[in-house]
């Protein structure tokens, strides 16, 4: 294990999700600007940032998965990357170890720390569940499971026995979140794309939308949450509430309420629970967050500092909470925790985190969407135009903007092309591989 001497104020930020990435790209900017000697480190065991709201583009194969991918290489000057998983923290010593992707163990040094390691797909104790389910969290189990339609499509053509062939052409989406809830809008348009590649009734395919919760997108407007049920209905996707999954085999399901189900192809998104190495750092959480002040530190550890899917950052707009695990309120805390960070080494004031709702934008599909900007409920085309205009612009770089916008242009004119190009395989997509979930340490 090496550890480099310290030769200038150090700040380590742990995560280049969208708060280790905004806060770095912050921190550099400004640092530029005072002059400041201070080196900035980005730990991450991939060397980009997820745009997340492009995914369903990628599994529609609407977007290519390079416009959700946001490279830390020139994009973060002046910062140094350290690629790998950090596996120890010593707040006394100020130093963390990482694994690197050769295995080799290194040791660094910080005046500050920022962990920012985001979340992982919660699981429960479901019975085959992890065997075979996948996520949708990560670019591998985006690849995957469009490939996975595609072919489960093409093999039903294939097969004699009716049963077998509806069980191929049957998917269960589990979780009715925003996240959810998109993600069976966007299996509706690749299966009617299927079915006009290859000749078949649209309707042959069956897509369930299961959750225990007793709406779809929980956290919205009533209006627009019913609006969501009533276009995924409208086109054909089976919403079953107060329900969720008892069992999964390989092809089959089994639900809470005694239904079996053939299926081949099960995606759960029944939520996040935050990063692994949250449970490492034996600091106090907060149900399974890290506890952290309205200004972002650590209580008792006035040098460290947290944000995102991985902290319960309190809501200040109401009383109680905590800020939901949501790309809005990562964005907006990255800025807060970089400026809280310079004021923390003597640049600026520490303020608090405190937002503005500035509402929400959910795509459903082609021509459908629902969004409140300002508080203002819309559905349909205006709500579709609205939303794919946010997601471009809020896209971090200019080539992945642009391809982006290429994609929803050529998109809007002509019908999608499916193909399998087996990019990545069912062991890519395992929930602990594809989501860069470490395994324990051998000793």
């Amino acid at each position: 294990m090496t550890t480099p001497p310290r030769q200038k104020t150090s700040v380590v930020i742990v995560g280049s999700g969208f708060v280790g990435f905004g806060c770095a790209r912050r921190l550099a900017r400004r640092l530029r600007k005072l002059k400041a000697d201070v080196e900035v480190t980005i730990v991450s065991p991939v060397d980009y940032l997820l745009y997340t709201p492009l995914l369903p583009d990628v599994a529609g194969g609407l977007a290519d998965a390079r416009s959700a991918t946001i490279p830390l290489a020139g994009m973060l000057p002046g910062v140094r990357h350290v690629r790998g998983h950090v596996e120890t923290v010593d707040f006394e010593d100020r130093t963390l170890t990482c694994t690197g992707l050769d295995q080799s163990r290194s040791k660094l040094s910080w005046d500050r720390l920022v962990l920012a390691p985001g979340s992982v797909t919660r699981l429960f104790d479901i019975p085959g569940l992890s065997t075979y389910a996948r996520g949708f969290k990560s670019t591998a189990e985006v690849l995957y499971l469009r490939d996975h339609v595609l072919e489960q499509v093409e093999l039903a053509n294939l097969e004699d026995d009716p049963e077998a062939a509806q069980a191929r052409r049957t998917i269960v989406v589990v979780g009715a979140s925003a996240t959810g809830t998109v993600l069976a809008g966007t299996l509706r348009a690749v299966a009617d794309a299927a079915a006009g590649q290859l000749g078949f009734d649209p309707a042959d395919i069956k897509i369930l939308l299961i959750d225990l919760a007793a709406q779809v997108m929980v956290g919205w407007p009533d209006k627009l949450s019913t609006k969501a049920r009533q276009c995924l209905e409208d086109r054909g996707i089976d919403i079953r509430l107060g329900t969720s999954l008892k069992e999964v085999a390989a092809d089959s399901v089994q639900l809470t309420d005694g239904t079996r189900l053939g299926t081949h192809t099960v995606v759960w998104v029944a939520g996040v629970t935050a990063a692994p190495l949250v449970d490492k750092l034996g600091l106090p959480t907060e149900h399974g967050r890290l506890t952290v002040r309205a200004d972002l530190t650590v209580p008792g550890l006035t040098h460290v500092f947290a944000a995102g899917d991985a902290a319960a950052v309190p809501d200040l707009t109401r009383p109680g909470k905590v800020a939901a695990p949501t790309a809005q309120h990562a964005i907006r805390q990255a800025k807060v925790l970089a400026d809280n960070v310079l004021a923390s080494l003597g640049h600026g004031t520490t303020r608090n985190y405190r937002h503005h709702d500035m509402g929400m934008v959910s795509d459903l599909g082609p021509s459908h969407a629902v969004a409140n900007p300002f508080g203002v409920q819309l559905a349909g085309r205006p709500a579709k135009v609205l939303t794919r205009l946010q997601r471009l612009c809020s896209i971090p770089r200019a080539f992945n903007r642009l391809q982006a916008a290429f994609a929803y242009t050529v998109g809007a004119a002509s019908p999608r092309t499916l193909v399998s190009l087996g990019l990545a395989t069912q062991g890519d997509a395992n929930f602990a591989t594809a989501e860069g979930i470490p395994l324990p340490t051998r000793t």
